[in-house]
């Protein structure tokens, strides 16, 4: 028996990816869109509607944090003995246990306006999602929509990306919440949410107040099909490279001409070709050629460079490095300017010595027939940053497809399976003792 209702579920998603949400790559400020607040009061207001504890909004940074306390029984003596036990405001001797998603939508479809669509019993034939200019949701072109046939569908009206990712998140660990206060007969932990922005732009944890979220280990729901279970991640870097050429009239160039772009096309050539995302997947890592500009004169490039392999990681930033070495040999110290920044790190390295996260998934998908499917994540999420910063945090999937396109979509019955997971694990975390 289903603890959630299908029609509820939908139409709390639809609620808040009504509310436009892009960030904004290259901004300073965290978030780096205003637009974030709107939805961040929402779910604020929800929260303390619902009876949530502990429920703060951070509105300088854009963070909405709450609880549900616990209420398995308490050894307060035994609780004592945790020597952070006042810093985390521990009820008992069970994980506090965190959720985590982001509010913040990608802008690879650029939109002011989000125009979400229901589509109850599901036919199974292509959404036209518009006619002018004309956008269709196939399932020739998506075959995991071949699956929903029958289910409740949420898509665009072809203008915008949806705002599955991440809000199909948000819409199950609200849900999740809603329930808990309302049947305290279910036992559980002390849980505590975190919703961010700025995650699509890699900085969603940049100013996490840990003392409103204090737990011990964390999920973030930022996956994509339900039954998604993810602890690996690349190791990310970014190379930023600028090339300064020299620019003289083209009739008069021979043996004076330094020519940026040319140069920067040597670079790329100097990187391995097949080693680039369209000719990659699984655990391969690539050099992402993102950003190229300039003129004779001068050129810009940016990469990203992704490995989950540590070593390999090494290596492609090394690669990059000789790159550059050797143009500085041909065409004179200076002419290439490398500056690498690493962005974050494999996540598997922290989450594996305490397995019991990733096994606790894994039982309650299969108790409720779904079978885990255990994948790397090729990118990051707000997890990965999350355990490197002491709360191992591996990823489960949202029901949410065709992340940063106008032909997203999400699926009601699967975010009402993947609510159903949560309180199964976090029911397994009530009588689980932490040891510190």
């Amino acid at each position: 028996m289903s603890h959630f209702n299908t029609r509820e579920i939908a139409d709390r998603f639809i609620r808040y990816a009504s509310v436009y949400t892009q960030s904004k790559e290259g901004v300073a400020d965290n978030p780096s869109t205003s637009c974030q607040r709107d939805l961040a009061k929402i779910l604020y207001e929800e929260l303390l509607a619902m009876g949530a504890s502990d429920v703060s909004y951070d509105e300088e940074h854009c963070y909405v944090y709450a609880s549900v306390p616990g209420n398995i029984p308490a050894d307060p003596d035994k609780t004592a003995l945790l020597p952070d036990a006042a810093a985390k405001r521990r009820e008992n001797t069970a994980p506090i246990l965190g959720l985590v998603a982001h509010m913040d939508t990608s802008d690879a479809v650029d939109a002011k306006e989000i125009h979400p669509r229901l589509i109850e019993n599901y036919d199974g034939r292509p959404v036209i999602l518009s006619e002018s200019p004309t956008y269709i949701l196939d399932p020739a072109d998506y075959p995991e929509l071949s699956k929903e046939k029958g289910n409740t569908l949420i898509v665009t009206d072809g203008t915008s990306v949806l705002g599955g990712d991440d809000k199909a998140g948000i819409t199950q660990i609200m849900e999740v919440f809603r329930f808990y206060l309302q049947h305290p007969e279910y036992a559980h932990g002390t849980i505590r949410l975190m919703f961010t922005p700025d995650e699509e732009v890699g900085n969603g944890t940049m100013h996490v107040d840990r003392r409103h979220f204090a737990v011990d280990y964390a999920y973030t729901i930022d996956g994509s099909a339900v039954g998604e279970l993810e602890y690996e991640n690349f190791n990310a870097a970014s190379a930023s490279i600028d090339i300064q050429g020299l620019s003289t009239h083209p009739g008069d160039a021979k043996d004076k001409m330094k020519n940026a772009l040319l140069i920067g096309m040597e670079l790329n050539a100097l990187l391995p070709p097949d080693e680039i995302p369209a000719r990659t997947e699984g655990y391969e890592g690539f050099y992402h050629l993102d950003e190229m500009s300039g003129t004779t004169d001068h050129a810009h490039m940016e990469y990203i460079l992704r490995d989950h392999d540590r070593s390999k990681f090494e290596e492609k930033k090394q690669k990059v490095t000789d790159a550059a070495q050797q143009l500085n040999k041909v065409y004179g110290e200076g002419t290439v300017t490398l500056k690498i920044e690493n962005s974050y790190y494999n996540m598997a390295e922290k989450i594996l010595p305490h397995r019991h996260l990733i096994d606790n998934a894994k039982e309650a998908m299969q108790e409720l027939g779904v079978t885990p499917v255990t994948q790397p994540i090729r990118g990051g999420t707000d997890g990965c940053k999350l355990s490197f910063e002491g709360i191992p945090c591996p990823n489960l999937g949202t029901g949410a497809f065709n992340y940063h396109s106008r032909y997203e979509y999400v699926s009601a019955q699967q975010m009402e399976t993947g609510a159903e997971i949560l309180l199964r694990i976090l029911n397994k975390y009530a009588e689980f003792e932490i040891n510190r």
